[in-house]
């Protein structure tokens, strides 16, 4: 795919800093064009499996712990990455070795990294607890100064690029890079799962709605799920809104009809990074033109991928081995909410 063509998407009309060297290379020569510019978290997981989550008050032993790289934003874009898209990770980092380990793993994977870095401040963790079933439960570690800001951010970062991915954490800052992606017809795909405070004002740009299975009603305080995504698209205008909703895939709201795309049934080891991956498959089908149905079920697959292996990284695969799992692997009946 060329990474340089135009979008063919048509889309709804303080601390002492030190820049990293792109940071500043950027600001002086303008930056490269890519397919996708991703805002948001990333944090180093320490995972520790166990046979069970703890019960209060007890003592657990553990046998391993892995220190991974992990981030919604951050592992959605590498992801993009893997599968041959052009992309551009914008974030903020301690001076610390976590934030190290990701300068390293973005170059080694190629992304055009524009990180900002922190002084005397401890990067994003994330002490992760992963059951035998696969299943995760996340202690998180953020420290304020760490907080991306509006004016962090770099427009020329922004529209030049052929889609933006925001997860909402740092709310100003995806406010502000929506509306700048907005005003210059670039599609925003946003990866909620709080409702943040200033979330109305950034859903108003997003384009693209994907969040988890709760924060619907949460939002909107409609129960039913696909009252609630109706709802959600009747009040901002987003052109999809959808949830993903674990072994029952996926549903979305196209404003015409509802698509529900059945998860892949494969052995989870862990879904650490699941929902961030499926994601990244939205963003790949999408910027290759695909039907909505194809997107969601590559997506799906990707996800399901992922989860066959430890970390929020664990298994990302390339193109090739998403399209195989497709072609060779049964999904989960879907559960999904009467009409």
């Amino acid at each position: 795919m060329d990474s340089l063509e135009s979008n063919p998407i048509r889309v709804r009309g303080n601390h002492h800093l030190r820049p990293f060297s792109t940071y500043t290379m950027a600001l002086m020569s303008g930056c490269q064009k890519v397919d996708l510019v991703g805002v948001g978290l990333n944090a180093i997981d320490t995972l520790i499996p166990l046979p069970h989550f703890p019960a209060r008050g007890s003592k657990t032993e553990f046998s391993t712990a892995s220190i991974m790289p992990g981030g919604q934003t951050a592992t959605a874009v590498i992801a993009c990455q893997a599968w041959g898209l052009s992309t551009r990770y914008v974030g903020k980092v301690g001076d610390d070795e976590a934030g190290r380990v990701h300068r390293r793993e973005f170059e080694r994977a190629g992304v055009d990294a524009q990180l900002i870095t922190v002084h005397e401040a401890a990067s994003p963790q994330s002490l992760i607890i992963v059951d035998e079933g696969g299943e995760r439960t996340v202690l998180c570690r953020r420290d304020e100064r760490l907080l991306l800001q509006p004016s962090d951010l770099n427009r020329d970062w922004i529209v030049n690029a052929r889609a933006l991915h925001i997860d909402g954490f740092e709310t100003a800052a995806a406010i502000q890079a929506a509306s700048w992606a907005r005003a210059a017809g670039i599609p925003v795909i946003a990866d909620l799962d709080e409702t943040y405070a200033g979330v109305d004002d950034l859903i108003a740009h997003v384009d693209y709605l994907i969040v988890s299975r709760d924060f619907p009603s949460r939002l909107i305080g409609e129960q039913h799920l696909e009252q609630a995504l109706r709802a959600i698209k009747r009040r901002f205008g987003c052109a999809i809104t959808a949830a993903t909703l674990g072994a029952d895939g996926v549903l979305a709201w196209d404003g015409k009809q509802f698509h529900a795309n059945p998860a892949y049934r494969v052995s989870v080891t862990d879904t650490t990074g699941a929902g961030d991956v499926f994601h990244a498959g939205f963003i790949y089908g999408l910027l290759q033109n695909w039907p909505l149905d194809r997107q969601l079920d590559f997506a799906c697959a990707a996800a399901a991928l992922n989860c066959t292996c430890p970390g929020a990284r664990g298994c990302i695969g390339d193109t090739e081995a998403i399209e195989k799992l497709m072609a060779t692997t049964p999904h989960y009946a879907i559960a999904r909410a009467a009409d």
